[in-house]
């Protein structure tokens, strides 16, 4: 059996204003065309299907597209519902869906029941089973059967008792989860929308003890928890430049006749590049070493001692696609708040006094050309006073 494992599409999401649709598109392309090359027998979505509950109508019809291109030549298509998704909007239509080998789960109730897939090449079915994101406030209840406070954890040991009895009933059946979730020990990035607030969101390893594979969905950056048993694939594109050096992939899923996994992660190559660069506003303009970021989507540092002016416009003629401008000066030593009161009880001046206010308040000392412009609104200020 070969599985495609793919997540977080988060189809109809911006990059600091700009639509990503186009690429997105390009990525689903690219994913298409790997599960044809592999011949996979199933491809596993994730989860974050949409990256908000309400979608737009180019994101739903770029979906319905890439289905489309997934399932043709009788390929299964298997999708969950994440949490930023609307679990009943995107299932609305898995009952009918289901007869073209295309599962889109949204109901936790449904959970239990798995897609049996039989591998091109013969053999035993697998069971598959969609699990989607599971919010302990609305499906904690119905889970345990009575009205009760429960954790990530607790909700998800529920459902998952649930699947296990029904595996129990196909014995010789290998298994695998697809689940959209925080497992314990993953690595985050900061385009993840936190779960809860705290750690009560995370999920254990051992929850998923017993499935041949599990296919998770949630963390954006590709990486693994329980060798290859237990893996994210990731985002199919950086939504954070805090994901600029991930190595945007897929997951191709070699399931052994004993259900031993074999992985191989396979790179996308689509979308812009992102990059960060740090300097002077001349160095970061003018030097041929940043050439090759003009067609990146730029994270700019400035470290002058100043915000320049036009910065962003300076800085857009040399990189279009410039995306986020920050001004970090130099740090300078500011004395602390009883360093700073003392120095102001001790001041014997006015000048003194503001020239105090005027280190702490930028970080550093005034210049000589700053000092005397203070010195000369000072005395401006007494001339006028005695007035």
């Amino acid at each position: 059996m070969r599985l495609l494992h793919t997540s977080d599409w988060h189809l109809g999401r911006s990059f600091h204003g700009v639509s990503l649709l186009d690429e997105q598109a390009a990525a689903i392309e690219r994913i298409a065309a790997l599960a044809r090359e592999h011949a996979v027998d199933a491809v596993l979505i994730a989860g974050d299907l949409y990256d908000r509950a309400i979608p737009p109508a180019e994101a739903v019809a770029l979906f319905n597209d890439a289905l489309a291109r997934l399932s043709a030549g009788g390929t299964a298509v298997i999708a969950i519902a994440g949490n930023h998704d609307s679990h009943v909007r995107v299932s609305v239509y898995d009952p009918l869906l289901s007869a073209f080998q295309v599962t889109i789960r949204g109901d936790v109730g449904r959970a239990h029941e798995p897609v049996l897939v039989t591998p091109r090449a013969g053999g035993a079915a697998v069971a598959i089973y969609p699990l989607p994101y599971l919010e302990p406030a609305v499906v904690g209840p119905a889970l345990a059967g009575e009205p009760v406070r429960l954790r990530h954890q607790d909700v998800t040991r529920l459902a998952i008792a649930r699947i296990r009895a029904d595996l129990l009933e196909r014995p010789g059946h290998r298994s695998v989860l697809v689940a959209h979730t925080f497992v314990a020990g993953g690595e985050t990035s900061e385009s993840e929308r936190e779960l809860t607030i705290g750690n009560v969101d995370r999920v254990s390893v051992d929850s998923f003890a017993g499935f041949d594979y599990v296919a998770l969905g949630h963390l954006h950056g590709s990486q693994q928890l329980d060798g290859p048993r237990v893996a994210y694939s990731g985002t199919p594109l950086a939504y954070s430049f805090s994901e600029q050096h991930h190595t945007k992939s897929v997951r191709i899923v070699e399931l052994a006749e004993d259900g031993t996994p074999s992985v191989q992660v396979v790179p996308l190559g689509v979308g812009r590049p992102l990059c960060t660069l740090r300097g002077p506003i001349d160095e970061l303009c003018g030097d041929p070493r940043h050439t090759a970021a003009t067609g990146a989507r730029v994270r700019a540092i400035l470290t002058d001692d100043t915000l320049p002016l036009q910065a962003m416009a300076r800085l857009r003629a040399r990189f279009p696609h410039i995306a986020e401008l920050r001004h970090e000066p130099p740090e300078v030593s500011r004395s602390s708040g009883v360093e700073r009161h003392r120095q102001v009880r001790q001041a014997s001046s006015p000048l003194e006094l503001a020239t105090a206010f005027f280190t702490d308040q930028q970080g550093r000392a005034a210049t000589t050309a700053e000092a005397g412009l203070l010195e000369a609104a000072l005395a401006a200020a007494e001339r006028g006073g005695e007035r």
